[in-house]
């Protein structure tokens, strides 16, 4: 099948708008050829607006995936869809249906077979609903302003494959450049903002009818205000339509900043093929600068000038390429991403090169001391790249757009891929890129293209093998990792025996430097090692990589002393947890001010560590802390070295932990616990999007207890124990179903028991929430005193004796801190008469959302104990889900006791789990993005 040309196709639409009923009517055709020697028998079209219809379209779940539940619990009228009331072909009814499980992908089939050459002509009739704004953006808003991006139905691209997919809202529609004539009427009240161009227009009976026109267009953004939003300027190369914020700018000020980037895209990109580039703040808050978006107005770090420069900039190099470059963005966005952040940084080396990645905020007493402060501004795309590839969950740059991280669709890769055009730019100077790109996009502009031309084009222009930013850099995750093996020093010559340790074929530079001063730079490409030979100099050491221009995953290898000193890089004490400085061993101190539990209180201290900001493998942590209320000496200590796996299927890590605490767990109690474990880590390696992990964790621990005499859970319990555990992880939670069980198998000297957890959460279509939960455990042996419970499975408050669980007041039994509760074991939520089973327990707990956040629950279960019979016990009340597993509160009604509602006392008969510990909340948020 042989691609003949990229025809002139066609699209007359007729759109009238009813606002209040925010419908659009569309009389539409599409004139479509055939540019291949394929005969097709049907045609397909994107109907995108159909997306929103229901909550099981590839929109609604990738939603879901992401922990957004504002499409799920909207409204039906919030949604949007499609009616198509009449498709004909050339005037005559034409059979056509929606994909099963794509409901925005209309399937043609042609009365007559489509010949090579040959024009198809559809006729369509539809009414478009529009969504509401809060699911993607576009849409309705609460202020009735309308924002609207493929909004209309065009046809699939062919080309001897249909490329079809499904919106994901990731703005990434791939369709066929066309010439559009459009004819829009809607309120005169609005304003109407386009960057297609006006022809004419008209009053009619209150309403406003637009006549717009435009060639060689590939989709259409269409602005529907109330009041004046957007500001033209027409610059001597090109006019810009824009809404972006304007940071307190005055108009003298924006004209005068847009002339300045309009000239530097068009220096830079070529001439641009339209009249207007329409350039909205829709478009920068979906691909901000991170960084500077995350910052609160008050803070400003950054000149309001350069704030400004850089959000136009970027969304308007974007929004030319999505323009001129017709590229599959599913398959090759790593292309237009990697331009983007490029030029980006050209940007800022070319205005702004003392920049620092704090701005202002570099120079305050207390943050100047930061390495991070010391950072260009453009540093921070190579470390937001290495924030994911030291974690082992990068992304190949050619991997479909939906199959992304998020962090890697929106940060990692695109950095990722501007990163390696300078990185490819080094090591063959005669690349000249600049000009390079300038090439390939002028000679691609308005023409199908993809990586293969990119690829075609830079071996062109190479002196060097370039094949290794291709198979390797592109399409893999590997990473790049030199060091410097040894060193071996004679009269007239240094022979230097470096090492790839990953063992690819991306290269690296070898650097001899004398004190700071570079002597000379060697380009090193080898798949195991090299020895190379250099003259005697005055160098004092030799580093790898010294210019950071590679994304190396460790720059803590790369030095070697060539002067006797007893390191080869220096120790550094730095004050609270930093950028890491390759020049240094550093160690980081951090004040501590925690409150972990009720007995130790506030406590006090400081903490020795080597955790950068950016993870590394071996990481360790002292602790020692004083708590107010106990008077006492405490703290942890830990350390942790992560394995990451690349060659075996779904495991990615093996995780070694040794860590020892020292904390009260009573009035005047103290405990010691020391835990070696083992964890491997399994997700699928193939699909990172997938929430489903597995882990197999293998742990011992060592308890030592100072004993309570008073205590009845811990009266006849020994206070020095040692547990050996085995525990299989499956987790698969999910906004809309979620599933997580576990098998564990523990065994001491005085018991051994195997337990299984089972949980499932349903979240239905009409909004309704089912939970249901499963325990059951039994002792393989006990050899316990029958009135020893300390070791026994809890119904409603686990004795927790491994010490996992985050209890304020483990110890207590009456008062508000008794009333906290882990949902573990039997997860009840009553405090019955019979709270502990020696031989056996099964449990269910069940809970169902009666309105918003207000839930029903119900437990049920029996459980046995020596030389008693089998209890059946049960319990019932209302759970007010705040915040899901990290805050909720339970209101016992009805259980073995009675009605409790009733019952003197019901205060102290309330439950509530709390989390306060950071990294879990913080859980909330990465869940989104990782």
């Amino acid at each position: 099948m042989n691609f003949i040309s990229y025809s002139q196709n066609t699209i007359d639409l007729k759109a009238t708008f009813d606002i209040d009923k925010r419908q659009i009517k569309i009389v539409q055709t599409i004139q479509y050829q055939n540019t291949t020697n394929d005969v097709l028998q049907e045609v397909y079209l994107n109907d995108w607006s159909n997306s929103f219809s229901t909550k099981s379209t590839p929109l609604a779940i990738r939603l879901a995936e992401e922990y957004k539940n504002e499409f799920h619990f909207a409204k039906n009228e919030d949604r949007g869809f499609t009616v198509i009331t009449s498709l004909k072909q050339d005037g005559f009814d034409v059979s056509h249906e929606r994909l099963k499980d794509q409901l925005d992908i209309v399937k043609v089939t042609l009365n007559n077979p489509l010949q090579p050459n040959e024009v198809y002509t559809l006729q369509l009739d539809y009414i478009v609903q529009i969504p509401n704004s809060k699911f993607t953006r576009y849409g309705v808003s609460s202020k009735a302003n309308i924002s609207l991006r493929y909004w209309y139905i065009t046809p699939a691209v062919y080309d001897g494959t249909w490329h079809y997919f499904s919106n994901k809202d990731l703005d990434d529609a791939y369709i066929p450049k066309a010439n559009h004539t459009f004819s829009i009427e809607y309120p005169e009240r609005y304003i109407l903002s386009t960057e297609l161009n006006q022809t004419d227009q008209k009053k009619v009976d209150g309403n406003i009818i637009t006549q717009l026109s435009g060639n060689d267009r590939v989709n259409s953004k269409l602005y529907l205000s109330l009041y004046p939003q957007f500001n033209t300027v027409e610059t001597d190369y090109f006019t810009i339509v824009s809404n972006i914020d304007d940071e307190n700018l005055t108009q003298t000020d924006r004209v005068i900043l847009t002339d300045k980037i309009a000239g530097f895209v068009t220096r830079n990109l070529g001439d641009y093929p339209h009249k207007k580039l329409l350039i909205t703040n829709i478009d920068y808050k979906k691909s901000p600068i991170y960084g500077l978006n995350l910052l609160p107005d008050f803070i400003r770090p950054f000149p309001d000038r350069f704030q400004y420069e850089l959000k136009l900039v970027k969304t308007t190099i974007r929004n030319y390429l999505e323009n001129v470059l017709l590229i599959n963005p599913r398959k090759d966005q790593w292309l237009i991403d990697g331009l983007q952040v490029y030029y980006l940084m050209k940007y800022v080396d070319e205005y702004y090169p003392n920049m620092k990645i704090f701005g202002t905020l570099s120079n305050i007493w207390g943050i100047k001391s930061f390495h991070a402060s010391k950072l260009n501004f453009n540093d921070q795309y190579r470390y937001s790249y290495l924030n994911m590839a030291k974690t082992n969950i990068d992304q190949p740059l050619t991997m479909a757009k939906d199959s992304l991280l998020k962090f890697n669709k929106n940060i990692a890769n695109p950095n990722k891929a501007a990163i390696g055009l300078q990185y490819l730019n080094h090591f063959d100077e005669t690349l000249k890129m600049d000009s390079s790109l300038l090439e390939f996009i002028n000679i691609q502009k308005l023409k199908p293209t993809s990586t293969k031309d990119f690829e075609t084009l830079i071996k062109s222009k190479a002196n060097k093998n370039v094949d290794w930013f291709f198979t390797d850099y592109l399409s893999t995750t590997k990473k790049i990792d030199y060091t410097i093996k040894t060193v071996d020093a004679s009269k007239d010559s240094i022979k230097v025996t470096v090492k790839n340790k990953n063992k690819n074929s991306m290269p690296s530079a070898l650097f001899e430097l004398k004190k700071d001063s570079v002597l000379s730079k060697t380009w090193i490409n080898t798949k195991d090692q090299k020895t190379i030979t250099l003259a005697k100099s005055d160098a004092t050491k030799l580093v790898i990589n010294k210019d950071e221009a590679i994304p190396e995953i460790n720059n803590r290898n790369n030095t070697k002393s060539l002067t006797k000193s007893l390191f080869n890089r220096p120790i550094q004490i730095r004050l609270i947890k930093d950028v890491e400085d390759p020049r240094y061993n550093q160690v980081f101190i951090m004040p501590i001010v925690e409150y972990n539990n009720i007995y130790d209180g506030l406590v006090l201290g400081v903490k020795p560590y080597n955790k950068s900001v950016l993870k590394k493998p071996f990481t360790y942590k002292l602790a020692p802390q004083y708590g107010l209320k106990s008077k006492s000496l405490s703290g942890s200590a830990n350390i942790v070295y992560h394995q990451f796996i690349n060659n075996v299927d779904n495991l990615y890590k093996i995780q070694y932990v040794l860590t020892g605490s020292y904390s009260s767990y009573a009035e005047d109690l103290f405990v010691t616990v020391f835990k070696p474990n083992i964890t491997f880590n399994f997700r699928d390696t193939g699909n990172l999007r997938s929430n489903k992990r597995q882990y197999l964790n293998f742990r011992y621990v060592s308890i030592k207890r100072d004993k309570d005499v008073n205590n009845i859970l811990q009266s006849e319990a020994k206070p020095n124990y040692k547990v050996f555990s085995i525990r299989f992880i499956n987790n698969n939670p999910g906004l809309i179903n979620y599933t997580s069980w576990f098998a564990d198998f523990q065994a001491a000297e005085t018991f051994s028991k195997v337990s299984f957890n089972y949980e499932y959460r349903q979240l239905f279509q009409n909004n309704r929430q089912l939970n249901v939960r499963v325990f059951a455990g039994v002792f393989l042996n006990n050899k316990n005193e029958a009135t020893n419970d300390y070791f026994s499975f809890a119904l409603d408050r686990p004795t927790d004796y491994l010490f996992d669980y985050q209890y304020l007041g483990r110890s207590e039994s009456t008062g508000l801190f008794s009333q906290q509760i882990i949902i573990a074991e039997g997860g009840f939520k009553s405090k019955l008469e019979t709270p502990f089973a020696n031989q056996w327990m099964a449990t269910a707990n069940v809970s169902t959302s009666i309105w918003n956040y207000i839930h029903a629950y119900g437990d049920i279960g029996t459980l046995k104990n020596k030389h008693h019979s089998a209890k059946f016990v049960y319990d019932s009340g209302l759970r007010v889900n705040l915040v899901e597993d990290y805050f909720e509160i339970y209101f016992p009604v009805y259980s073995n006791l009675g009605w409790e509602i009733s019952q003197p006392q019901y205060s102290q008969k309330i439950r509530f789990k709390f989390t306060a510990d950071i990294q879990s909340l913080l859980g909330l948020f990465r869940r989104r993005w990782y």
